[in-house]
C-alpha cells in the first residue's frame, strides 16, 4: 500500500499537540514484546519546542529502518503499530541512513535524534563507520542493530558470524569500540535498565555520541508484562555540567595576565546555545575569536572580532593570531590536529580548555575547566568584568580579520577574471552569490576532501547551524546524506550540498530518498575527476601522482570512465544538469532554487588550485627511506619541522608555501 507522509516537522508537532500523559493505576503492567516496548518508549520522549512556545515535540524525530529477516519481524511490526507516534523512513543504504540520523541531531544541535535499525550481519556492520563518526564528532544516534538468536537453537542463522573461541560473539561486537553505550537485550526485562541509561548517554554533554542496543531476533519477539508507568511520556532534561569555581578561578588567574588572549570556538559554543555569550565576552574584553569546523557560525562572518578559521585550513589572520597569542581560551573544541596544527600552532601561548567532556580538557597541558560553554562563559564573564585585551592587540585583530573579510570577497569574485576551469572558491562564491538571503539562511553541509578546507576559510556563515560540515572523521560520502538529515531538520531552510565527484561517487544513493520524502536538497558536484586532494598531498610528501585521478590509475582498454553525474542523478529521481562555466552555474543555481525537488549541479574543476591564503603545517609522517629523491628531500623538510616545533615557532616559519608542488607543507585537507 502506497502511503503519503508529511514531513518529520510537521508530524512532530502534531504528535506534540496531541500527546497527553495519560494517569496509570499503581501496578499497572502491559504486555508487549520486546520490540513493541522499546518503540512506545522511545515515542514517549519528548523535549521542549525550539520557540520557545512552552508545547513539546518528540526527542526522537524518527526512525530509519531498512528491514531484514534480523528486524522484520520483531521490531519491523512494532514500528508499524507505532508508524502514527514514531516515524519509520526507508532508506537506500545503512551507513547513509546513519549519517542522516547523525546529521539531524546535529541540525538540531543535540536536542533532537534519530534512531537507525538494520538486520544482523552487513546491515549491522554497515553502521560501524558511521557510529564512529558520531563517536568523533559527539552527536547522538540510537543504533537498533539485529543480532543473532539468544537461544542459539538455530544457529548458524543467515549472516551469522561464528567466533570459534567466544559463542557470545556477533558482528554487532564490531560496534564496541565506537559506541559510547553498548548493550545486548538478551531479555525483554533489560529494557528498564538499558533504555534510560541510552537516553542518559544520548542527552549527556559530557557522555553524548553514538548508542548501539544490539536485539537478539528472538528477544525482540518475546513478550513480557512491563510496568505501564514505564511508558508515560516524559520531558526530556539535557544534561551539561556546571562549573567548578576552583578550575574557573584556575582559568581567570591565567586569563588576567594575558595581553594577546585569543577564543577558539568549537562545536561545543554551538551545542550548548552558546553563541551570544561567546558574542557578548568578546567584546567586552576586545579579544578576537577564531573557529573551528565544527564551531565555525558561532560568530557570524561580519562580526568585526571575528577572524575567521584556524589551523590547518585557516585564515591568514586567524592564525596569524593564535601564533602570537600568549593565551588562547578553547571552548568547546577537542583540539584535535587539524585545530592546533599538530600541536604547533599554539606553541607560545598557554590554553584554557572549557568543555563538557573531561577528557577534551586535558590536552596540550590545558588549564581544564569541565563545563557546559554557555555556563562557563558567564562565569568568567563575570569574574572578569574589568578585564581587557592590551589595545594594541585588540586594534591588530580588528584589523587582520576586516582585511581578510576584504581577501574573501576577492577569492571568491576571480572566476571572471580567468580563462580556465574554475576552481573551489570561483564555486563556492557563486552559491553564496545565487541568494541574498544565503548568508543567513542557507545551509552549506559538507564533508571530506578540499572542499571542508575552502569551505572553512570561504563560507560566509550568518548565524549558528549555517555551516555543517562534518570534518571531526572527514568521512567521505557523508555529504548527501547528510544534507538529507539537516533537510529533515530544517524543512523551512535551503539545504546546500556541495560535494566533489570522489565522495559522490561513494555514496548517493540517498538522492533517491530525499526524492521519496520531498525533501528537496541542491547538490552541487564539482568534477574534478579523481581525488584530487590526496593527489596534491601524495605530491606534497615526494610522492608520484599514481592511484588519485582517473589519468593515474591503472586502465583497461576502454580507458577512464566519463561519468554523467546529471544523467545518474535524474536515474533516481532528481532534477538535473551539467554547467560548463561559473556563469552557468549562477543561472543554474537559481532554477535549482525555484524547484520543486531535489536539484544536482554538475561542474568541472581543478584538480591542482586551492586558495593560497591561509593554512598551517600539518604533520604527515614522510618515509625515511625511499629510492625517490623527491621523498627524501620531503623527509628532509619534515623533520626540519619537527625541530621548528620543538623550539619557538612563528608564522613565518610554519606557513605552507603555496607555491611549490612538491612542498610538504601543502595546505590541504585530506580524507585520511
Amino acid at each position: 500500500m502506497n502511503q503519503r507522509i508529511a514531513p518529520i516537522a510537521s508530524v512532530a508537532q502534531e504528535q506534540a499537540q496531541q500527546a497527553q500523559p495519560v494517569a496509570q493505576a499503581p501496578g499497572a503492567t502491559v504486555r508487549l514484546t520486546a520490540a513493541q516496548a522499546l518503540v512506545r518508549y522511545l515515542a514517549a520522549q519528548r523535549v521542549a519546542c525550539e520557540d520557545g512556545s512552552g508545547r513539546t515535540e518528540p526527542l526522537f524525530g524518527g526512525v530509519f529502518a531498512i528491514f531484514g529477516h534480523g528486524n522484520v519481524a520483531g521490531l519491523g511490526e512494532a514500528l508499524y503499530q507505532y508508524r502514527h507516534e514514531l516515524p519509520t523512513l526507508r532508506a537506500h543504504n545503512e551507513q547513509a541512513m546513519a549519517h542522516s540520523a547523525i546529521a539531524y541531531a546535529k541540525a538540531h544541535f543535540r536536542r533532537r535524534m534519530m534512531a537507525v535499525t538494520t538486520s544482523i550481519g552487513p546491515g549491522a556492520t554497515n553502521l560501524v563507520t558511521a557510529a564512529a563518526l558520531a563517536h568523533v564528532n559527539r552527536l547522538p544516534v540510537l543504533l537498533l542493530p539485529g543480532d543473532i538468536f539468544v537461544s542459539r537453537e538455530p544457529d548458524p542463522v543467515l549472516q551469522q558470524i561464528e567466533d570459534l573461541q567466544d559463542g557470545g560473539l556477533s558482528a554487532n561486537d564490531a560496534l564496541k569500540p565506537v559506541s559510547r553505550y553498548f548493550d545486548r537485550i538478551v531479555h525483554p526485562a533489560q529494557l528498564l535498565s538499558a533504555l534510560p541509561r541510552a537516553l542518559r548517554v544520548l542527552t549527556d554533554a559530557a557522555l553524548c555520541g553514538p548508542v548501539t542496543l544490539a536485539l537478539p531476533q528472538d528477544v525482540q519477539a518475546t513478550a513480557w508484562d512491563y510496568p505501564a508507568s514505564f511508558f508515560t511520556p516524559r520531558l526530556v532534561t539535557f544534561h551539561a555540567p556546571a562549573p567548578v569555581q576552583t578550575e574557573i578561578d584556575a582559568a581567570v588567574t591565567q586569563l588576567l595576565r594575558a595581553k594577546r588572549p585569543l577564543i577558539v570556538a568549537g562545536g561545543g559554543v554551538l551545542y550548548s546555545r552558546a553563541a551570544p555569550q561567546l558574542q557578548a565576552f568578546a567584546a567586552a574584553h576586545g579579544t578576537p575569536v577564531v573557529e573551528t569546523q565544527a564551531g565555525k557560525g558561532a560568530l557570524a562572518w561580519d562580526d568585526p572580532l571575528n577572524a575567521g578559521a584556524i589551523g590547518v585550513t585557516g585564515s591568514p589572520a586567524a592564525n596569524a593570531l593564535a601564533s602570537d597569542a600568549d593565551c588562547v581560551l578553547a571552548v568547546g573544541t577537542r583540539l584535535q590536529d587539524f585545530t592546533t596544527g599538530s600541536n604547533s600552532l599554539f606553541a607560545n601561548a598557554r590554553v584554557v580548555s572549557v568543555n563538557a567532556n573531561g577528557f577534551d580538557t586535558l590536552k596540550l597541558n590545558s588549564v581544564a575547566v569541565q563545563a557546559d560553554a554557555k555556563l562557563a562563559l558567564a562565569a568568567l564573564d563575570e569574574a572578569l568584568v574589568n578585564w581587557r585585551a592590551e589595545a594594541d592587540w585588540s586594534a591588530n585583530a580588528l584589523q587582520l580579520a576586516n582585511d581578510w573579510r576584504t581577501s574573501v570577497e576577492r577569492l571568491t569574485h576571480a572566476a571572471q577574471d580567468r580563462n580556465c576551469l574554475p576552481y573551489d572558491a570561483d564555486v563556492i562564491g557563486a552559491v553564496q552569490r545565487s541568494s541574498s538571503r544565503s548568508y543567513t539562511e542557507d545551509i552549506v553541509v559538507c564533508a571530506a576532501g578540499t572542499l571542508p578546507a575552502e569551505l572553512h576559510k570561504l563560507w560566509r556563515a550568518g548565524q549558528p547551524g549555517a555551516y555543517h560540515v562534518e570534518y571531526g572523521y572527514s568521512c567521505m560520502g557523508y555529504e548527501i546524506a547528510g544534507g538529507l538529515g539537516a533537510k529533515l531538520a530544517r524543512p523551512d531552510r535551503e539545504v546546500i550540498v556541495m560535494v566533489g565527484d570522489g565522495s559522490y561517487l561513494m555514496m548517493n544513493s540517498e538522492i533517491a530518498t530525499s526524492v521519496m520524502l520531498g525533501a528537496k536538497l541542491i547538490i552541487v558536484v564539482l568534477d574534478n575527476r579523481g581525488y584530487g586532494c590526496i593527489n596534491r598531498l601524495q605530491q606534497a610528501v615526494g610522492g608520484a601522482p599514481f592511484n588519485n585521478l582517473f589519468e593515474d590509475c591503472a586502465q583497461g582498454p576502454l580507458g577512464a570512465p566519463r561519468i554523467d553525474f546529471a544523467s545518474h542523478a535524474r536515474s533516481l529521481g532528481a532534477q538535473a544538469e551539467h554547467v560548463a562555466n561559473v556563469a552557468e552555474l549562477e543561472a543554474a543555481l537559481q532554477r535549482a532554487r525555484a524547484a520543486s525537488r531535489t536539484y544536482l549541479i554538475s561542474i568541472d574543476t581543478d584538480p591542482a588550485r586551492t586558495t593560497e591564503d591561509g593554512g598551517w603545517w600539518w604533520e604527515v609522517a614522510v618515509p625515511e627511506v625511499s629510492p625517490r629523491a623527491a621523498v627524501r628531500d620531503a623527509r628532509e623538510r619534515y623533520d626540519g619541522k619537527l625541530a621548528e616545533r620543538g623550539g619557538r615557532v612563528t608564522q613565518a616559519t610554519m606557513k605552507p608555501s603555496p607555491h611549490s608542488a612538491d612542498d610538504a607543507e601543502d595546505d590541504t585537507p585530506s580524507n585520511a
